[in-house]
This record gives structure tokens, sequence and C-alpha cells, in this order.
């Protein structure tokens, strides 16, 4: 039996007939990670809302990237595709809105809407939390489910004349054939350990934080303080030294009181840094390099504006490539001399890269002019329009 029948027959499972199945998002999380171990499993509804909306290192990460991806300068040979690409989607930047949705959830959709005569007018981005695959007898995609509260509407993979209905952008998932993966769940477990030491910083400060130190009676003969005693010591300190107008005023001790400084414990210290050590996990998670967030403690580039060159090569560039790529493919049919990319002329963090190759080329006696507007990406002299 061929690798095709055999995953035809487990989703037919011996029966005739079967109706396509709705298959719902499931993280790679949900999978990995089991209820014995004492992790909760991942969810996404939830995850966004501890993550993007209330963890600034998160929701900052994801904000970079996605509006570092939906500003980047475009070279798009057709003004008609570039119409459709800049316009806005739902009141946001098109581009910018499938970079956030790729990075949060793993999985972007586009779906193009079209005129009388058949040809897209419109791409608009619908939210991934509301789209379920519909898989055939086959195992493949066949359309697609998208639910609004008790409402469901199906959405082909194509159109009468075999046009895409829904581009379906997705972020690499090993274990699964049909969804993609977030960086959002990976990062969980930092951004809930990041959310928790917050928490815990704020009820310090909810309970006075910690006291600077403490006084200390040691009488000679041993005996404590009377009650009546403690209650006047406490009210005079807390009428002479607290307050801000009574901050570093010195205190004056005698009958046996003695002031006991104190400080950060080793376990508190370790505390903090592992604070820091998670938001770097989560902007490691995101591909933001940690001195871009200003994350202490953090000097893996020389400087600020190597970090920025490193974002660009490294997440941005890549990751523009794909949602163009993959927008470039789905208007084929309409649009099939047209072609999308970056222009890396323009990217104001890759100028010193490419005066650095202008220089090599320039100073390269062997190559000829052609050869040289050749590979800066010109084109050859007389053909221009």
């Amino acid at each position: 039996m061929s690798f095709l029948e055999t995953i035809a027959s487990a989703f037919k499972g011996g029966g005739e007939g079967r109706v396509p199945l709705a298959r719902g998002f499931t993280s790679p999380w949900a999978l990995a990670v089991g209820h014995a171990s004492g992790h909760r499993p991942f969810d996404y509804r939830e995850a966004v809302r501890q993550g993007f909306l209330a963890n600034p290192i998160a929701q900052r990460a994801v904000r970079i990237v996605a509006e570092g991806v939906g500003r980047a300068p475009l070279a798009i040979s057709d003004d008609t595709v570039a119409g459709l690409i800049s316009a806005t989607s739902a009141g946001q930047p098109l581009v910018e809105t499938l970079a956030a949705q790729l990075l949060l959830h793993g999985n972007g959709y586009v779906q193009i809407l079209k005129d009388g005569a058949g040809r897209p007018v419109e791409l608009f981005a619908l939210r991934p939390k509301r789209i379920n695959v519909v898989a055939g007898e086959d195992g493949w995609p066949c359309g697609y489910e998208y639910r609004v509260g008790a409402g469901k509407l199906t959405i082909a993979l194509e159109d009468d004349n075999g046009w895409p209905e829904i581009v379906h952008i997705k972020a690499l998932h090993p274990a699964d054939d049909h969804y993609g993966a977030g960086a959002l769940s990976a990062a969980d477990r930092a951004i809930a350990l990041h959310n928790a030491a917050t928490e815990w910083n704020r009820a310090l400060l909810e309970n006075a934080a910690r006291p600077s130190g403490a006084l200390v009676y040691d009488a000679p003969d041993g005996a404590g303080l009377t009650s009546e005693q403690f209650e006047r010591l406490r009210s005079e300190l807390t009428a002479a030294f607290s307050g801000q107008a009574n901050a570093g005023r010195p205190m004056l001790l005698d009958g046996g009181l003695k002031w006991q400084s104190m400080a950060l414990s080793p376990a508190d210290m370790d505390f903090a840094e592992l604070k820091s050590s998670a938001a770097r996990d989560i902007a490691l998670a995101f591909g933001v390099p940690p001195m871009l967030l200003g994350l202490p403690g953090d000097n893996t580039y020389a400087n600020y504006r190597e970090a920025n060159r490193a974002l660009w090569r490294l997440t941005l560039l890549p990751l523009a490539d794909k949602l163009l790529a993959a927008l470039q493919e789905g208007l084929a049919p309409w649009f099939p001399e047209a072609k999308l990319a970056v222009d890396l002329d323009r990217v104001p963090a890759l100028s010193e890269d490419r005066e650095r190759l202008w220089k090599q080329l320039s100073e390269a006696d062997f190559l000829t002019r052609a050869e040289k507007r050749a590979m800066l990406g010109f084109e050859p002299e007389g053909e221009t329009q």
C-alpha cells in the first residue's frame, strides 16, 4: 500500500461516505506536554491574554517584528498588486497583521475577495483562531471552516474556475500537516515565569515591600519591652521616620536599642536574575535581540546598530520573504508576472552592507561593467524603462 493510500485509509477509518473533518488548531505544547508533567496544556486565547496583552516584553517583541515587516520597503512589479498589498485589512496594514498572526498563532489566512468578473479587489486577513482546516478523505485540505460564535461559514479551497479563495501561510510545525506553530507557544513558559515574577514584586509593594532594617532591643538583664513601651516606640517611629518627608533622617538610639540593616538575600537576588533570564528567553523565541528590548546583562552584540542589523538579517527579512512569497503564489493565477520582494536598497539598517558590496565590486577589475550591474541587481544597459 502506498503512502497516500495509507493516509486515505486512516482518514476513512473503514467506513463509507465519511464527511470531511474540520480540524481545530493544536499547538505543539498541547501535544508535547501532558498533564502528568504538571504543566498546563497550551491555550491560545489565554496565552494571548497573558503574553501579548499582559506581558510588556512579549508585546514589544511582537510589535518590533510585525511593524518592522509591515513597514519594510517593497519592490512590486505590478501596480494593481501593489495596491492590494498596501491596502489595510480591517483597519490594519495587511503585511503587519499577517506577521503578528504568524508569530502568535503560527498561521495566517488571507481571503481573496473578488468582483463580478472574478478578479481580486481586496485581500482580507482572517483571524486564525476562528478557522479550522476541513480535511478531505485523502487527508489533504479541501476547504476552511470559519466560526464566529454559533455561526459557521465554509469557504472552499478554490472557486469554480479553480482559482484560490484563501491563501494559507503557516510557520514550520514538524508534527502537523495542516497547521503551523507560533513563537508564542514556545515562549509560553518563559512568559508565565516573567508574569509570576512581576506579580511577586507587586505583592511586595502592596505589603510595603521589605523593611530596610530592624530595631533590636538588647537589654543587659535580658528583659524584653513591655507592651506599653513597644506601642510607644512603634508610634514614635511611625511619626518621626515614615513617609517621604522623613526620608534619610538619622535615628538617635539609647536604652539598649540598636539598628540592624537588611539586604537582599542570595535567594532574592537569584529570583531577580531569573526574571531577567525569562525576559531574554521571550525575546529569543520571537527572534528579537535582547539589546533592542533594553534588557540588562546582554552583551551579545557590540552595539545597538549591530543588533538592529541582525534583527533584519535573521528575523525580519526571512519572515517578510515568507509572507510575500505566499501572497505572490496566491495571486499568480491573475498576475503571473508579478514579483513581490523587499527592496534591500531602501532598508536603512542594511546600508553598510550595501556600501561594502558596492566598494568590493567597484574595485573588482576582473569584472565587466555588465557583470557588475547584474550582481547589483540592475537591468542591462539599454533595457531600462
